[in-house]
């Protein structure tokens, strides 16, 4: 039994050696003159995670009496994590070192970080749930403050340490409610003292306090107000990573509360996801039509885009949930190669994130400009791009079931979200000339931009075949 619960979860166990040892490593060996070795080998350990979990064999297991489970679903969500999580590592490096920011226990952090992800997907109770979630957390507190001699990072990091601190405790609140009605605190239990589709007070009031505290971690309305003050003062990488990895796992785990646990009753809970979805979607939209700065635009935009994913997810059918995968898979693409270009924003050796400083970038660096417009065209959902078919996708879930008037209302917050992106595609092409940037780009984040607008275009023939795969992770989930 031992055995078969360490295979089942090989992965979690490898990257909490490998913390450990990279922690002692760091510690008897110069500590910041180890990290950038550090960093490779810390990208090196998530893909092969990453390939053993795309190798690992079909169907579903369950380890540690039920506190975990390894699934198609949760493997969707630990390929995706594992892979952007190792993207933002690499490309990240170059940054940090130009500015004196290397600290051999980044790339530690973040891996107790992905390892709380990995965590999440896979929790089968709530206290499993609590516990990736936590570890993820607190891990993301400290990076989120890395900069110690910034302001802007240190008020961006106490101000979600704050804010984080209180949604930990309304989903522990929660889960103490569920709990006390349910008597059990694994999902499995939850679901089965719901009867014919009819929920008790008690555990309807402890869901809502536990999607509360899940809507902080995906930064939805109106549960967002730490994403813009977090993504602009914390270090660019630190941003790239809150805005893919940490996304999808609180999605997948938001996914997989309400179908595992409340997945008789989507006529309760999804109508609280309706709600988060169509505030986040239209705030997103409007808000990031004023921005300045082009990380507090990109924060306004994952608030959005978290919206747009909630849709599929409050249709609570397996389309929703397969649309939501894809829509998560193509969302981290795109945020991957367009923090990889703001990586490279600088003009005489400091980082700029004005929108303004890209006027006429497109004269100067026309592939570039090329790359981050098919992006950008991509999150506004021009066709033919693939996310275009992302947010078709979600759309036509939440009509296929019966739920027009939120597909409409997508659609509407999608026309309204275009203009933040054109207008940095306008500046970029048409703009008046200013003084211009002149930052290099290095080789990792260069080819991370090129490939993301690659994938883009290319990726609409047949989505790269994670198509099927999320049709199977869909099916596991939702029985």
């Amino acid at each position: 039994m031992v055995a078969a619960d360490i295979l089942t979860a090989l992965p979690e166990i490898l990257l909490a050696v490998w913390a450990l040892s990279a922690l002692m490593i760091g510690a008897y060996m110069g500590q910041d003159r180890i990290a950038v070795p550090l960093m490779w080998v810390t990208a090196g350990v998530f893909l092969f995670c990453a390939l053993w979990v795309g190798l690992s064999p079909e169907g579903t297991r369950s380890a540690f009496n039920g506190l975990f489970i390894n699934d198609p679903f949760s493997r969707f969500a630990k390929i995706a994590i594992l892979l952007s999580a190792g993207a933002v590592m690499l490309m990240a490096q170059d940054y940090l070192v130009r500015r004196d920011l290397m600290r051999f226990e980044f790339p530690i952090l973040i891996t107790l970080a992905t390892l709380g992800m990995l965590l999440m997907v896979s929790a089968s109770d709530l206290i499993a749930l609590y516990m990736g979630l936590e570890l993820q957390s607190l891990a993301l507190y400290v990076v989120a403050a890395m900069r110690r001699d910034s302001v802007k990072s240190t008020e961006a990091g106490l101000k979600y340490f704050i804010l984080g601190s209180l949604a930990s405790g309304t989903l522990l609140y929660g889960a103490s409610i569920t709990y006390g009605y349910a008597g059990t605190t694994q999902f499995a239990g939850i679901l089965s003292v719901i009867q014919e589709g009819e929920m008790p007070l008690g555990l309807l009031v402890g869901l809502v306090f536990m999607l509360a505290g899940l809507a902080f971690k995906v930064s939805a309305v109106p549960f967002h107000m730490w994403t813009p003050d977090v993504y602009e003062g914390a270090p660019t990488p630190i941003t790239a990573f809150f805005a893919t990895a940490p996304k999808v796992a609180a999605v997948i785990l938001l996914a997989r509360l309400v179908h595992d646990a409340f997945g008789t009753v989507p006529g309760d809970w999804g109508q609280i996801l309706a709600f988060l979805a169509v505030a986040s979607m239209f705030l997103g939209a409007i808000t990031a039509v004023g921005q300045t700065d082009i990380k507090r635009l990109m924060a306004y935009s994952s608030i959005a885009h978290m919206g747009y994913a909630m849709v599929g997810l409050a249709a609570g059918t397996v389309v929703g949930v397969q649309a939501t995968l894809i829509y998560m898979a193509i969302y981290v693409t795109m945020n991957i190669g367009t923090f990889a270009f703001i990586l490279g924003m600088e003009r005489d050796g400091r980082h700029v994130t004005e929108i303004a400083s890209l006027s006429m970038y497109s004269k100067r660096e026309p592939a570039k400009a090329l790359a981050l417009m098919v992006l950008l065209f991509s999150m506004a959902g021009v066709p033919p791009l693939l996310g275009f078919f992302g947010k078709f996708g979600v759309l036509w879930a939440a009509v296929d079931a019966g739920m027009a008037w939120l597909a409409i209302a997508g659609v509407l917050a999608s026309v309204i979200g275009a203009y933040y992106y054109l207008r940095i595609v306008y500046l970029m092409y048409f703009g008046e000339e200013r003084e211009p940037l002149d930052g290099r780009m290095a080789p990792v984040p260069l080819v991370l931009l090129g490939a993301s607008a690659v994938i883009m275009v290319v990726g609409v023939v047949n989505l790269f075949g994670i198509e099927g795969f999320a049709v199977t992770a869909a099916t596991a989930l939702v029985q």
